[in-house]
């Protein structure tokens, strides 16, 4: 890890997202309660691990805390410790009882976005760079959504030609921002996270967090895209 983000501590985790622009790709993953899951099936056995003894509060958010008390909890039943709750784990945890189905929507793979794309604030800028070595703007991008199952063009002026165009407005967390920087078009891209902020391979700084409202991003920013 090459950054700790506190706005963003919720999102942090080891876990990989599966999931293509059309569906999600079936996975032991899909089928278990991990990393960025949130509702109440979460704080129920939230509780059952604070009855355990461990540091964990049934807040229905499966966070790093979560998944350090699960890990301990398999590996004391002689279990594969991968911090994730499948089936075997669920019923340990809850008697015996069957384990409900996993639903998530277009927020989880939001902040499963946001949580790989933090991982690699501070590395720095490479032209052309597609890996954690060094990124450029738009192999960043793709490398970040590759991480999580999706395919996107590699050059920022394609994946402009992708996904559904945004009003500034109705930003959401995922989207991708565009700017025209050193050539006419969108020569620039970068993932929106919150509040104006968004993340992206910066030339001079390398992977770093900017505002949408500083004077440079105002004057460059041409549009956005949403391909959640």
């Amino acid at each position: 890890m090459f950054f700790s983000w506190k706005k963003c501590a919720a999102f942090l985790g080891a876990a990989v997202c599966a999931l293509s622009l059309t569906s999600m790709t079936p996975s032991a993953e899909a089928s278990a309660f991990q990393v960025g899951d949130q509702g109440a099936e979460i704080a129920e056995f939230q509780g059952v691990l604070a009855g355990l003894g461990y540091d964990v509060v049934a807040d229905g958010d499966y966070g790093p805390a979560t998944v350090e008390a699960v890990k301990d909890f398999q590996k004391k039943r002689g279990m594969e410790a991968d911090g994730m709750v499948g089936q075997t784990t669920y019923s340990l945890l809850m008697g015996g009882r069957q384990m409900p189905e996993v639903s998530r929507g277009n927020n989880y793979v939001a902040r499963r976005i946001v949580q790989s794309a933090i991982q690699y604030i501070g590395v720095p800028y490479v032209f052309g760079g597609t890996s954690p070595y060094g990124f450029d703007c738009s192999g960043y991008v793709q490398y970040v959504f590759a991480n999580c199952g999706m395919s996107l063009p590699r050059a920022a002026d394609d994946q402009y030609e992708i996904g559904i165009p945004l009003e500034q407005r109705e930003l959401r967390t995922g989207d991708l921002v565009y700017f025209s920087t050193y050539t006419y078009g969108a020569s620039h891209v970068g993932i929106y996270l919150d509040e104006g902020r968004f993340i992206h391979a910066s030339s001079s700084r390398g992977v770093t967090i900017d505002s949408l409202y500083d004077d440079y991003w105002v004057e460059t920013y041409i549009g956005a895209r949403r391909v959640l």
